[in-house]
C-alpha cells in the first residue's frame, strides 16, 4: 500500500487543477472496513460546500480505478477540514496566526506534550506560539514542526467570525 503522502502527491495535480488543495489524507477503519478519508479545501478560500465535496470525490474516485493504488475493499470519504481544522503544513501556522490552536507533540518539550494557545507563525522550521504558563502569564514557546504529532484549531467565536466571513 503506498504512503499517505504517495496518495497525496497522486491526487494533489488534479485537484489543483479543479481550483483545490489537498489539506490531508489518511486510511483508517479496520481492515475489513477501512475509509481512505481526503480533506480538501478550496484554493480561493471559500467554504466547501457539498457540491464541492462530490466534485473532489468523482474525480478522486475516477483516479483511484485507473491507478487503482489500493490492495483490497475501502471506501472513499471527502471531506472539508472545517472550522476548528487540523494544521498540517507549515504554511497552515502562519496562515491561522492569532488564532488558538491545540498542538500535542511526539516527545515532552519542557515537560509537556500537550499545547494550548495562540499561533503565532513559523520561524525556521518551529511552530511558535503563546501558552499560559504555571502562573497564568503568555509565555512564547517554539516546538518543531518534525516534533508535532497532531495540531488543529480551537473552535473559538473569533475563528466562526473569520469563517462566515467567506461564505458565499
Amino acid at each position: 500500500m503506498p504512503s499517505m503522502a504517495e496518495l497525496e502527491q497522486l491526487f494533489a495535480p488534479s485537484l489543483e487543477a479543479l481550483g483545490y488543495d489537498v489539506v490531508r489524507v489518511t486510511m483508517g477503519g479496520a481492515v475489513k472496513m477501512r475509509t481512505l478519508q481526503v480533506m480538501a479545501e478550496r484554493k480561493d478560500r471559500r467554504n466547501m460546500t457539498v457540491e464541492d465535496c462530490a466534485e473532489v470525490s468523482r474525480v478522486l474516485s475516477a483516479l483511484l480505478d485507473v491507478e487503482d493504488p489500493i490492495q483490497g475493499s475501502y471506501s472513499l470519504e471527502v471531506s472539508s477540514p472545517g472550522i476548528d481544522r487540523p494544521l498540517v503544513r507549515p504554511e497552515d501556522y502562519t496562515r491561522f496566526a492569532g488564532f488558538e490552536a491545540r498542538v500535542e507533540t511526539r516527545q515532552p518539550i519542557e515537560g509537556r506534550r500537550r499545547f494550548r494557545g495562540r499561533l503565532k507563525g513559523v520561524e525556521a522550521d518551529r511552530v511558535i506560539m503563546d501558552v499560559m504558563d504555571v502562573e497564568d502569564s503568555a509565555v512564547a514557546i517554539a516546538i518543531p514542526l518534525s516534533d508535532i504529532e497532531r495540531a488543529k484549531l480551537v473552535l473559538t467565536d473569533e475563528l466562526i467570525k473569520k469563517s462566515t466571513q467567506g461564505r458565499e
